[in-house]
């Protein structure tokens, strides 16, 4: 275990002016008050906070972000409260602890929106301060170093969320070192038995190459003196993930994995990174296609160097990186490097750091999150952004936008302005007018075309998208309409469900519980119940979580008098009529009524992949993305949904004004190979003024073909006629109705 006093003289060492009695002071109120407390290891659990003070020490952080990393589970794990701290500490040292006690369990209904607000409050805490992103990152990096001593379940886990979100992140805050570390570490409990193997083949080839890569560094550095470069060369190996994920994601094996090994080449001026390149190209030829230059275009976390691949003197592949030891040191702390002291002087204070891409690209996606995205969805683009290599188009006027990899002119448009996307009709990419969906490649040109008749994007384009800023824009347009759409189905459903429970439905109430259930406001609880995507049982027990779960109500009631029904017109032509939204039961029984009106009036109609056609008693199933879903009564999939009540909705045929209009049925036929017999089935189908949409035909034996029939008819009657018709051909074995 790291002791106080060197860690003290670990920041003396970078910090002469450094407050060492509010370090000492921080350390004796941490040991007090964790007193006998030990971790998993058996360790005094003092060694934890200490061990996080020390790997930020190596950051080169100020002193009040050692005392914070000291105090950090104070709050939590014992009886030290943030007034104390504040009163002992300082108000800026406090807040810092405050906002970096761990969360306690939050009351959410599951599991995944829990991690997601914890991650949307972990970030919304770094954009007060970064050194809360700081903390938390070397807090995570001790615990996966000490994660042998977690049972192998909960190690798993750990290992997953941090491979998933704390690497990721730390890779875009440009804190390499700290990812790679911890990518490392997740992948030794993720998968040992293929870290072993990746470990042992990289110990073996490091072996064996040690000579070849020294021979390798002093003629490289031999080379840029005789040219007057003054350079700094040294070997590294990959490190076993980016190994494996190369491995899969190509799919080659070890012996074919190129530049297992690679060159940094660390100089004194951007100038000399130019000329160490030109030196080393003229002579060593270069592989054409693998060279980069993130000096004159930094990656969005601030990563600057020159990429080249080339041919050693012996012929062997080398790849070079080339950058001053300004560029490396920022390539090794990331966001970090920006709040190191000089001189012994803090440049930026409070946390504060200059506006680098790195922290751009934080600022806007907690500017996202704020925006009302559900806590779900921020963590689902958040994990796609961070997972995400880039690349850099321009505007016409030569701006650079960074995007990830795969992303569309429909990403460019955002990232630009949220209007310029919401407009967006069209692009032109490098002068020539593209598809929307085309991917975008490094240094593309891209001119949006945009068009005020177009107020809403297309909720479409959520699957062509590849940005959470383009995706979380389309998503709150979207949802505004479904607002409009589903919120009066929502609000029926939770008023007949609260009143089954034998409570008043009110929104307001929803706004106490809306965390809970994984949404901002009110309004977008009701319309996901509408829609089907949470459950008003979900709603209700949220609201009265001490409220025990009602028993089904059946009731025998008539169904509802013809004046409470309205007509609803189906995308085809078709028109239905809703009267409510009760339980609707296959024995005839329904539960409340309740009429729909207004927005209801929006919502899709469509039928079930078996059909439904007049005569059919029939029903609607509320399936989310799908609108009202028709089923004939006794179809068999009505089953899968005899749990989910709020789902289901009287409907009724309106046929008087569409005596022409056909409905989709599906007719199953098993027929005798004969010659002639798919004929005579079409020509009977015909003769009864019905139209074939569709045919499939499966052979079962040598003499027999089961056929389904897709067909559309006028009403019930004239099916039954077309199925009893059927059944007297000579070539047919067997017809009738297909259900389910």
């Amino acid at each position: 275990m790291l002791r106080q006093i060197d860690l003290v003289d670990k920041i003396l060492a970078y910090n002469p002016q450094a407050d060492e009695a509010l370090l000492n002071r921080a350390y004796v109120y941490a040991m007090a008050k964790h007193g006998e407390q030990r971790r998993a290891s058996g360790d005094p659990y003092i060694s934890h906070p200490i061990e996080v003070a020390g790997i930020l020490a190596d950051m080169h952080l100020d002193e009040a972000t050692i005392a914070v990393a000291l105090l950090h589970d104070t709050i939590e794990d014992t009886d030290a409260t943030r007034e104390d701290i504040a009163a002992k500490f300082g108000e800026d040292i406090s807040e810092l602890v405050d906002a970096l006690t761990k969360l306690k369990k939050l009351d959410l209904v599951t599991k995944r929106a829990q991690q997601a607000e914890n991650l949307r409050r972990f970030l919304l805490a770094t954009a007060k301060d970064i050194r809360v992103l700081l903390v938390k990152l070397a807090d995570r990096l001790h615990n996966m170093r000490t994660l042998d001593h977690v049972p192998p379940d909960k190690r798993k886990r750990i290992a997953e969320e941090t491979m998933e979100l704390y690497a990721p992140l730390a890779g875009r805050m440009g804190m390499q070192d700290l990812r790679e570390e911890l990518e490392d570490l997740c992948f030794q409990h993720i998968n040992p038995s293929a870290y072993a193997t990746v470990t042992a083949r990289l110990r073996d080839i490091n072996e064996k190459n040690r000579y070849l890569l020294g021979t390798i560094e002093t003629a490289l550095m031999d080379l840029l003196a005789q040219n007057g470069v003054s350079a700094t060369v040294s070997s590294r190996q990959k490190k076993p993930w980016s190994v494996f994920k190369k491995m899969e994601t190509k799919g080659i094996s070890f012996d074919s994995l190129p530049d297992l090994f690679g060159l940094r080449v660390l100089v004194e001026s951007v100038s000399d990174c130019y000329r160490a390149l030109g030196v080393i190209h003229q002579a060593w030829a270069f592989i054409p296609g693998r060279f980069k230059d993130y000096v004159s275009t930094p990656k969005q976390n601030d990563y600057q160097s020159l990429h080249t691949t080339v041919f050693g003197p012996s012929r062997q592949r080398i790849e070079l990186q080339i950058r001053t030891r300004a560029m490396h040191r920022v390539a090794e702390l990331g966001i970090a490097a920006h709040t190191l002291y000089k001189d012994g002087q803090a440049r930026l204070g409070r946390g504060k750091v200059e506006e680098t891409r790195a922290y751009a690209w934080l600022r806007q996606t907690i500017d996202e999150l704020a925006k009302g995205d559900s806590a779900e969805d921020f963590l689902e683009h958040t994990k796609l952004e961070l997972f995400q290599d880039q690349v850099f188009a321009f505007t016409p006027k030569g701006k650079i936008i960074a995007l990830p990899r795969g992303a569309t002119p429909i990403d460019f448009a955002y990232a630009v302005h949220t209007d310029v996307g919401d407009h967006c009709v069209g692009a032109k990419i490098n002068g020539r007018p593209m598809p929307l969906v085309t991917q975008l490649r490094n240094g593309d040109e891209v001119a949006i075309v945009t068009s005020d008749k177009q107020l809403t994007p297309p909720s479409a384009w959520q699957q062509v998208a590849v940005t959470g800023k383009a995706r979380s824009a389309i998503r709150r347009a979207t949802r505004l309409a479904m607002r409009k759409q589903y919120g009066g189905i929502g609000q029926r459903i939770l008023s007949t469900a609260f009143a089954r429970a034998g409570k008043e439905f009110s929104p307001e109430r929803l706004v106490e519980v809306a965390h809970r259930l994984g949404r901002k406001e009110a309004p977008d609880i009701i319309a996901a119940v509408g829609r089907g995507e949470i459950a008003s049982g979900d709603v209700l027990k949220a609201v009265h979580p001490d409220l025990a779960p009602a028993k089904p109500v059946k009731s025998a009631e008539a169904p509802p008098k013809e004046e409470g029904w309205f007509n609803l017109r189906s995308a085809a032509g078709m028109v239905f009529k809703l009267p409510t939204l009760g339980r609707t039961r296959k024995e005839n029984k329904v539960g409340p009524a309740v009429p729909i009106r207004g927005a209801a009036a929006n919502l899709a109609v469509n039928f079930s992949p078996e059909g439904a056609v007049p005569g059919d008693r029939i029903v609607g199933i509320l399936q989310p993305g799908k609108g009202i879903v028709i089923y004939p009564i006794h179809s068999p999939a009505l089953a899968a949904f005899d749990d989910e009540p709020d789902r289901w909705v009287d409907v009724r045929w309106e046929t008087e004004d569409q005596p022409d209009a056909r409905y989709p049925a599906r007719i199953s036929v098993t027929a005798i190979n004969v010659p002639g017999s798919l004929a005579a089935i079409a020509t009977k189908v015909a003769q009864h003024d019905a139209n074939i949409d569709t045919l499939t035909m499966r052979s079962t034996a040598a003499d027999f073909t089961e056929m389904e029939v897709n067909v559309q008819v006028r009403d019930v009657r004239q099916l039954n006629g077309l199925v009893a018709d059927l059944k007297t051909l000579d070539c047919v074995s067997a017809a009738d109705r297909a259900l389910g």
